[in-house]
């Protein structure tokens, strides 16, 4: 990437611990209204694993004495949160972003991370090929439906490994030593393209945050996340996030 990926971006450093449904549905809430480019950093009030729209919950049905389950509206497979530097990416439809490829705008956002480690010492290099299994299989299978919300089959797993999204690096991941530190998963509507990624592993703190932000826009501004987002998140964890329908819908 060789200059920001956003004209402007508005960031909101919600530092309020949130259940795991209420940070999924606030991600969401922020999709359905996005007027400019955003990024959200957020926090857990307990431990927590979230997995993807198309994972079994048979997978981590055994997790959920120890920790706060939730299925996610993206792709992917299973992230343990808690201990990471968890963020959300919003694109609205109207920005010219947005006519990129998905592909594109991930492989983008993490060269901005790659940039804030780098620039904190970190030997960080972004994946060019996957490195451990088929990508059909791996953290962003199919994260990518269709523009109308439409979404392909995805692949049986059968294998517990290959659901686990930081054992399996796929192309634009963030790794450091060969071992991944940042993946993300995608989700894309009419709205606009959310992704959401977590970054484990390494040093969060020493400016990472703020260098990210400088990464991706000169033009970055501080927002609160208004009530009527957080109304409409409280509504969305109700009724979808919370609910065992959702959590054990596969």
């Amino acid at each position: 990437m060789t200059k920001e990926l956003f004209a402007r971006l508005e960031v909101y450093s919600d530092n309020a611990p949130r259940s795991a449904a209420m940070n999924m549905a606030i991600d969401e809430a922020l999709l359905e209204s996005a007027a400019a480019p955003s990024i959200r950093f957020y926090r857990w009030e307990s431990p927590a694993l979230s997995f993807g729209y198309f994972g079994r919950f048979a997978d981590v049905a055994d997790k959920a004495s120890e920790r706060d389950l939730v299925r996610r509206w993206t792709g992917g497979g299973m992230v343990f949160h808690g201990e990471d530097l968890t963020y959300s990416v919003v694109v609205p439809a109207g920005d010219p972003v947005f006519s990129e490829s998905s592909m594109s705008i991930y492989e983008n956002v993490h060269h901005a991370l790659r940039k804030a480690l780098v620039a904190n010492g970190e030997r960080a290099e972004l994946l060019a090929v996957a490195a451990v299994c088929d990508r059909r299989t791996c953290f962003r299978s199919n994260n990518f439906p269709a523009a109308d919300g439409s979404t392909q089959n995805s692949p049986t797993v059968t294998d517990r490994r290959y659901n686990d999204c930081f054992a399996n690096p796929v192309r634009a991941d963030v790794t450091i030593d060969g071992r991944k530190v940042a993946g993300a998963a995608q989700r894309r509507t009419r709205d606009g393209l959310l992704q959401q990624g977590s970054v484990q592993y390494v040093d969060l703190g020493n400016g990472l945050v703020e260098r990210f932000v400088q990464a991706l826009s000169a033009n970055c501004s501080e927002r609160k996340i208004a009530d009527e987002i957080l109304n409409r998140a409280w509504e969305l964890a109700r009724q979808k996030y919370e609910s065992d329908a959702w959590l054990r819908r596969r």
